[in-house]
């Protein structure tokens, strides 16, 4: 490793900075709520690409687009896991699978996000780990939008994903700096499994018809 790629711990800026971060639509639909947010990290990686691109780019200009994007990236996988998922648990026809596909991406985009937070801006590794980042969020991002999200939509009500919605925006308004966000790696299999029976719990408690009983961050 060269002495400018070695490790370093740099504070990030908070999460309402990154790029196209105001509200893209009116609705509270989660599905919705979770498409707009890809659209934000695709306009930000783009916008580290014209960057990259040029060769009188700086430090501070790179910082300014990335550190608002990696921390959106860390409570973005935060807010499904904890919003999104444990509905889809109860609800998807193939939900088991996709949620741990899920949790498993969220896992490897936490992971190179960590690192480019432990590299200097700039330097060949912390350009390698956000493409690493990039890379795994896409491939995150296209099997979600074709499979969990087109799944929850066909299985819920539009009442349950606008109640869902405004928990997921809750949920992040609670968190505007990075060190109010939860950025470590969750197992997925102990993650279906705990929510799985958080959910036969609730069941033989009497869950309301639709499901919105309880919902964490809608209250």
């Amino acid at each position: 490793m060269s002495e400018q790629d070695e490790p370093t711990d740099r504070p990030r800026r908070t999460v309402r900075a990154v790029p196209g971060n105001d509200d893209v639509n009116t609705t509270t639909d989660i599905t919705a709520l979770i498409l707009d947010d890809h659209e934000r990290f695709r306009r930000a990686f783009a916008e580290l690409d014209e960057l990259q691109a040029s060769p009188n780019a700086t430090e501070s200009e790179l910082s300014q687009v990335w550190d608002p994007l990696a921390a959106l990236l860390d409570l973005h996988a935060q807010a499904e896991e904890e919003i999104f998922y444990p509905q889809l648990l109860r609800r998807g026809d193939d939900a088991e699978e996709e949620t741990l596909d899920a949790v498993g991406d969220h896992n490897d985009i936490r992971d190179a996000v960590r690192d480019a937070g432990q590299r200097p801006v700039a330097s060949s590794g912390w350009w390698e780990s956000v493409g690493k980042a990039r890379v795994a969020n896409d491939e995150h991002m296209a099997e979600e939008e074709r499979e969990a999200l087109a799944d929850f939509r066909r299985n819920s009500p539009k009442e349950l994903r606008e109640s869902l919605g405004r928990g997921f925006l809750r949920f992040k308004e609670a968190r505007p700096n990075p060190e109010d966000i939860d950025s470590s790696d969750r197992d997925p299999e102990q993650y279906v499994r705990d929510e799985q029976q958080a959910a036969a719990g609730t069941s033989a408690g009497g869950d309301s018809s639709l499901g919105i009983g309880g919902l964490r961050g809608d209250h």
